[in-house]
């Protein structure tokens, strides 16, 4: 099942969609726009006998898409968690995880514009299979993960790589070159665990107007989903919302005003947004 956050026009309420047989069934009879918290009050079952019980009666190209999810608290980053991706940025592998955070006010939809501020005149695309997180999780052992996640989407990275290498160079945070708005497009949809039997086993790529850039699987990152979750969740609660970017693979390169990008995880979905560069 694929879950969605729309807008029927840009002033309209959000409300929550699922995607079957090419069309949107609207969900907006059950009380809230948040697919996380309906999963956890339904049941995955329940839900997708609900869905199917329905008729499509919106067009996805007829709305607007807003992130997946409704609340979210933090968005968890993994840097350097695939070895040619370090490779490529002139980098060891991380002998643990390496984490850094986005902030939800970053979050954006799919179809809607990238707006890189005007400080920087160097972005770059970053693909990742992220993981929502359905649970208030804590301390949870490896393999009990599973427990943790509700869904899976798709998250494009972005990053003003000039503000990046000139803080990594004074060596100081470079949080915010990651961190300002429009730059954690996350969708279209979180796509149930069902859907997504092993995501250790998901083709990755990332395409600007055509051109293939990035193109890896999941099976190739260092740490894979069962440790990140263990690992962040170790002295820090995660909470439903939550999004676990696992990392990016190689082929990071930079964006020129009006690029579009179309970054899609096998099985979780393609997820397009257009570049657009803000002047002084």
């Amino acid at each position: 099942m694929f879950l969605g956050r729309i807008r029927r026009t840009p002033s309209a309420p959000v409300e929550l969609v699922a995607l079957r047989d090419g069309g949107l069934v609207s969900l907006a009879d059950l009380g809230t726009d948040d697919p996380v918290a309906l999963l956890d009050s339904h049941g995955l079952s329940r839900l997708s006998e609900e869905v199917a019980s329905r008729r499509p009666v919106l067009d996805e190209a007829a709305v607007v898409f807003e992130p997946p999810v409704a609340t979210c608290t933090k968005i968890c980053c993994l840097a350097l968690n695939y070895v040619a991706h370090a490779e490529e940025s002139g980098m060891e592998v991380p002998p643990e995880p390496v984490l850094f955070f986005k902030p939800p006010s970053a979050l954006t939809g799919h179809n809607r514009p990238v707006v890189a501020p005007a400080r920087t005149s160097h972005l770059e695309h970053e693909v990742e299979l992220a993981v929502v997180i359905g649970k208030v999780t804590r301390d949870l052992p490896a393999e009990r993960w599973r427990e943790a996640v509700a869904g899976y989407t798709v998250v494009n990275d972005m990053t003003a790589r000039d503000l990046q290498l000139v803080n990594i160079g004074r060596n100081v945070p470079w949080d915010q070159s990651k961190g300002f708005d429009t730059f954690a497009p996350a969708g279209p949809y979180l796509a149930t665990v069902d859907e997504v039997p092993d995501p250790q086993a998901l083709e990755l790529t990332l395409e600007v107007d055509g051109e293939v850039r990035q193109r890896a699987n999941t099976k190739q990152m260092v740490f894979g989903i069962p440790r990140l979750i263990a690992d962040l969740s170790d002295g820090m609660t995660l909470m439903p919302g939550d999004l676990i970017a696992t990392g990016t693979i190689a082929g990071i390169a930079p964006l020129k005003d009006g690029d579009t990008m179309r970054a899609t995880v096998e099985g979780v979905g393609t997820l397009v947004n257009t570049v657009k560069f803000r002047s002084a």
